[in-house]
């Protein structure tokens, strides 16, 4: 019965192709929606651990987050310096790490920080940063690139970095006369570490020196550099590691209650949860999208099947005489609308893996968000589960009509 299946649908396998291709794509549309999603939260939740307040100017939380931790946006202000060391000596404050951005180096942002930052930040389940190559940097003038940077250009210990004035692709304002000497390459952690170039504070202020309204008015050599004020007026954020948990919310009330300034302190995991139900509506929408699509894959798949019938009345009747039952007819297409969806899912995910695959490098690349398809969950294994026994319910109704064909109806010539 199988053989006999396949060959019925080899030898309409044009119609038999486009039925197969639109549950396909009903199949990618309903599962890629749902395994992006879940690989996409997986990711962004990996990026911070371990971090208990992040502290910026007064915004919205989700820009906070976004801009800090993802480097996705531009900050709305700045904090000065004075508040943050107040805020860094209250009382159960265990760490903090400073964070400073604005520039870039060929496309990736420029981190202004301490050495802190490499004894503090966690990413995952409360892993370390590790350096697969060299060291953190110690003097001005050193710099500590992410995996990704390393990989992209090329670069080994010792080479010298420019830092190009400002947050775009594209600038023609190069820190040339200060460069940045390379000490250390962080291993791969999937997150937007990935695609930072981490430099100090201090390194951070000096190629500023002789700078204004965006235009360099002065250049200085590294001694001049050095031999200056390096201690910055301002910083863009920085990350709050508390003595005990349950200080963070006294904490997170003051800050946000700062006088000196407006502030902003937020729990990151509060933020990624507001950031979730924002996109829940966005989700809903294109998840009913797909189940919509399912629907429509197959009803063309019934469509087909019932069109088909009269054409193959007499292939059913010389199959009536050859000895086949009505039960026989009614298993045949029965098991084709069953083979047809089996071969759709399989060809729907055989597509959304290869797109899965080609889209991890770019979103990787671009947002430092790490997009590791795995096999379908258990989720996914029942949503594909429905959608097989959809296909075989579907079959049912020219089954049905195929049952009740008779061997003369098949054999006669209509008028």
């Amino acid at each position: 019965m199988l053989s006999l299946a396949f060959k019925s649908l080899w030898s309409r396998r044009l119609t038999a192709g486009l039925t197969v291709l639109a549950i396909a794509i009903s199949v990618l549309l309903l599962v890629g929606v749902n395994k992006v999603r879940t690989e996409l939260k997986d990711s962004f939740a990996r990026t911070i651990s371990g971090t208990d307040l992040i502290v910026g100017a007064r915004s919205g939380q989700i820009n906070l987050l976004l801009y800090s931790v993802f480097r996705i946006g531009n900050p709305t202000n700045n904090i000065s310096w004075e508040s943050y060391q107040r805020i860094r000596q209250q009382k159960g404050v265990a760490w903090t790490v400073p964070l400073s951005l604005g520039d870039s180096h060929q496309g990736y942002r420029v981190l202004g920080t301490s050495e802190d930052y490499f004894r503090h930040y966690a990413y995952g389940r409360q892993q370390s940063l590790e350096l697969a190559n060299g060291r953190p940097f110690t003097d001005t003038f050193e710099a500590v690139i992410g995996a990704e940077v390393a990989r992209q250009l090329g670069y080994q210990l010792g080479d010298e970095l420019i830092i190009a004035h400002g947050a775009g692709n594209t600038s023609f304002s190069l820190h040339d006369d200060l460069p940045f000497t390379l000490v250390g390459i962080l291993a791969p952690t999937g997150t937007p570490v990935d695609r930072t170039v981490h430099i100090r504070l201090d390194g951070l202020e000096a190629i500023h020196l002789g700078w204004q309204s965006g235009r360099q008015t002065q250049q200085l050599t590294p001694t001049e550099a050095r031999q200056a004020s390096l201690e910055p007026e301002a910083i863009t954020a920085f990350l709050v590691g508390l003595e005990n948990r349950v200080l963070a919310f006294g904490l997170q009330r003051s800050i946000n209650n700062y006088r000196a300034e407006p502030l902003s302190a937020i729990l990151p995991g509060a933020a990624l949860h507001e950031l979730w139900s924002m996109m829940s509506l966005a989700e809903q929408a294109i998840a009913f999208i797909a189940l919509f699509v399912v629907v429509a894959g197959l009803l063309g798949m019934l469509t087909t099947l019932l069109a088909g019938l009269s054409a193959r009345r007499r292939e059913l009747a010389i199959l009536r005489a050859l000895g086949a039952g009505p039960r026989h007819l009614f298993a045949l297409l029965t098991l084709e609308a069953a083979l047809l969806t089996l071969l759709g899912i399989g060809l729907g995910l055989l597509i959304l893996y290869g797109i899965l695959l080609a889209a991890a490098p770019l979103l990787q690349a671009h947002y430092g968000l790490l997009l590791t398809p795995g096999l379908p969950t258990m989720d996914e294994w029942r949503l594909l589960a429905a959608i097989w026994g959809a296909g075989i319910i579907t079959g049912l109704l020219p089954a049905a009509q195929a049952f009740r064909y008779s061997l003369n109806d098949g054999m006669s010539i209509k008028q």
